[in-house]
């Protein structure tokens, strides 16, 4: 037996206690049995129970606050993530979690209060957004789970909305495509670099941050390949060099139109510098299928005066692999 049932005496009569030691060796109980039936039934299922199956959580460790946890949890995931997952969690943890959940103890959350929150949150904010609520709080409280602070997630089982239905993509032909490209080198700043940048997202299907992540020497004109190897993104006001997502470091076939449209945008540059810059040596700004009040959309001004009508440069990744396809 892993607790002891000892009898004391209180002005209502006599009650029972177990006594037991927690994980750490220290001792502790659980009182006010009025029979000592039920004070070994209690033992039985809370003590010797969780302790042979490993199961067993102090309930005081309960008391550790949300703030502190997800602290421990962020702290965890820095090294192994990319900034721009980090900075999209904080910024839910802030908005969403941190002003109802950060003083609590992780003990005190119970599975029908998280259920009535996320609800709630389903009725105001895009399912992506609830669902990245949903994260946050189910991280912390697995950590909680695995740190033996409490013993079941009350994030488990929880009912979602769902997830939005994925955005056809467009696909350009090729005669689109060039078109798009021929315009974009008509831009009044940086027509060279415009037209170049379209054919390297659209005929060798890179991705915005790895076209930003080019250097010179990734530029293989011997093998006619592009190396992508490098991610370069926009994190708040700031510019942040990975990998490519998913770690999708290879090597793309570069050709000929595309290899021509770069030679005079490389002219003059060394082997580390970067491909594409704006004119103010920033990576270019991603180019929103929104609208084309200012200059910033030179895309979509670029689309419509090729009769085009405007898409996400994303979707040139998919024009390019169905290009290929059809080669």
């Amino acid at each position: 037996m892993a607790y002891t049932i000892r009898q004391y005496a209180t002005k209502a009569g006599k009650r029972y206690e177990v006594r037991y030691r927690k994980p750490d060796g220290a001792p502790t109980g659980k009182r006010g049995f009025r029979r000592k039936m039920d004070a070994e039934a209690w033992g039985d299922q809370h003590v010797n129970a969780a302790k042979r199956d490993g199961s067993f959580v102090d309930q005081s460790a309960g008391r550790a606050l949300v703030s502190d946890i997800y602290a421990e949890w962020m702290d965890s995931r820095r090294p192994i993530l990319k900034p721009n997952t980090i900075r999209t969690d904080e910024a839910t943890w802030k908005t969403h979690v941190e002003p109802e959940y950060a003083a609590r103890q992780i003990g005190s959350i119970t599975h029908r209060e998280l259920q009535a929150f996320i609800s709630g949150k389903a009725e105001k904010l895009a399912p992506s957004t609830v669902l990245k609520i949903v994260g946050v709080l189910k991280g912390v409280c697995d950590l909680a789970v695995k740190d033996r602070l409490i013993a079941k997630a009350p994030t488990d089982e929880l009912a979602l909305p769902r997830r939005e239905g994925r955005r056809l993509h467009r696909y350009l032909t090729v005669e689109q495509l060039l078109a798009v490209a021929d315009e974009a080198g008509r831009a009044r700043i940086q027509p060279t670099d415009r037209k170049a940048l379209v054919l390297v997202l659209g005929l060798c299907g890179l991705r915005w941050g790895e076209m930003c992540g080019l250097r010179v020497e990734d530029v293989d004109y011997g093998r006619r390949r592009i190396h992508v190897r490098r991610n370069v993104t926009r994190i708040g006001s700031e510019w942040s060099e990975t990998s490519p997502k998913s770690h999708e470091m290879r090597d793309v076939p570069m050709p000929s139109i595309v290899g021509e449209a770069l030679l005079p945008v490389l002219a003059g540059k060394g082997p580390s510098d970067w491909v594409f810059r704006d004119h103010l040596g920033r990576p270019p700004r991603n180019q929103s299928a929104a609208g084309a009040k200012s200059n910033r959309m030179w895309f979509v001004s670029a689309c419509r005066r090729a009769g085009v009508e405007p898409l996400p440069p994303h979707d040139l990744r998919h024009t390019a692999a169905s290009i290929a396809v059809h080669a």
